[in-house]
């Protein structure tokens, strides 16, 4: 019987991939729970488990004191030293007292506490392979929706998708192949919980790790990325080597590295931009596809007022102000448009103009 046992832990080690020590942990408690019950016993025990000689061993565990209170849990200090002259108060002196029959009690005893037992740590080894997992992409399928979520399958767990967090004018039927972001994952009683998304920005910055080797391999880096998902989004990269084209690795040739994305994406628009700095040169960029007069940068206020000619300035808000809005994620500054004329009526043109040739000056003297 014993040697079934130990043989029926092996095989779940291997099986569920769960550590050996976790097992016989649980198998220990299981048996010092199955002696106490079957035999009526308030001594404290200790199990001793060799799994080379298939053996199972319980041992009494009886305090050294001057005056015993309680047979059970405690032997006095005389008759301790009969058994070993060495004793003294507050060692704990212990007899084996394994029952004939105790390999059949036990196997019936441990089986659920041992069930149990294995069922937390396959979740904690399904958690700890998740957590890996946090803040990447998975592929999944999906599995079932209701109002809150689309339920996809990742394998060990089911992944939870916010309808919320569906890209807008997407659509998925059950058994479709989707590719999720990992925004969450969470240790509960019934077992981990895995939150995923499809609109948040690290999608897209994961996209882009995948399609070009030279994020991967840390050439170019990302350095911000703003995503209005399902419609626009713009990021910016950088490249310390000069000789790098952060943007063009990006687009690819033929553009062909940057469409893989957008097709992933279904057809959302992504604008690249070079990182910069200087936030004057770093906010014109992101305002791209219009062009830029000038930039007047206020620290304290970290705001910028962008001049812009007049027939650019509908581009550089963009469409119910989209443009202006991403850029402003994408740098981390205020950002305030106006047009080349207006700037012009508030005197705002001159003041930049002023400035710029200060800065001329103080390069020209350097």
């Amino acid at each position: 019987m014993n040697r079934e046992l130990f043989e029926a832990m092996e095989t779940l080690a291997d099986e569920k991939g769960i550590d050996r020590e976790v097992l016989y942990e649980a198998l220990d408690a299981a048996l010092v729970s199955a002696y106490k019950k079957n035999f009526n016993s308030k001594t404290n025990v200790r199990v001793e488990l060799d799994s080379d000689d298939n053996t199972m061993k319980v041992f009494s565990r009886r305090v050294v004191v001057d005056e015993v209170e309680d047979e059970d849990l405690e032997v006095s200090l005389e008759d301790a030293q009969q058994i070993d002259p060495s004793y003294e108060l507050e060692d704990v002196v212990e007899h084996e007292v394994t029952p004939q029959d105790f390999g059949r009690i036990a196997a019936q005893a441990a089986k659920q506490v041992v069930t149990q037992r294995v069922r937390e740590a396959e979740r904690g080894v399904i958690y700890n392979d998740f957590v890996d997992r946090l803040d990447d992409i998975i592929i999944g399928t999906v599995q079932r929706m209701d109002n809150r979520y689309l339920y996809i399958h990742l394998g060990k767990v089911e992944g939870k998708l916010p309808t919320n967090e569906v890209m807008p004018g997407e659509s998925y039927q059950v058994h479709d192949r989707i590719k999720v972001y990992v925004t969450k994952v969470e240790n509960t009683s019934k077992g981990p919980q895995v939150y995923v998304s499809r609109t948040h920005p690290g999608l897209l910055k994961r996209l882009f790790e995948i399609e070009v080797p030279e994020i991967y391999e840390g050439i170019v880096d990302i350095m911000s990325v703003s995503r209005e998902a399902g419609d626009r989004s713009k990021i910016s990269v950088h490249a310390d080597d000069p000789e790098i084209d952060p943007v063009g690795s990006c687009v690819g040739q033929r553009g062909q590295r940057v469409q893989t994305v957008v097709d992933e994406l279904n057809g959302e628009k992504i604008d690249i931009v070079h990182y910069s700095e200087d936030p004057v040169v770093y906010i014109s960029n992101a305002l791209s596809p219009s062009k830029v007069i000038d930039v007047l940068v206020d620290e304290e206020e970290h705001a910028t007022t962008v001049i812009v000619p007049d027939d650019q300035l509908s581009l550089a808000i963009g469409k119910k102000g989209q443009n202006a809005r991403l850029a402003a994620r994408l740098t981390g500054w205020k950002i305030d448009i106006k047009s080349e004329s207006e700037a012009n009526e508030e005197g705002t043109s001159d003041e930049a103009e002023s400035e710029l040739a200060d800065q001329v000056e103080e390069d020209e003297e350097v």
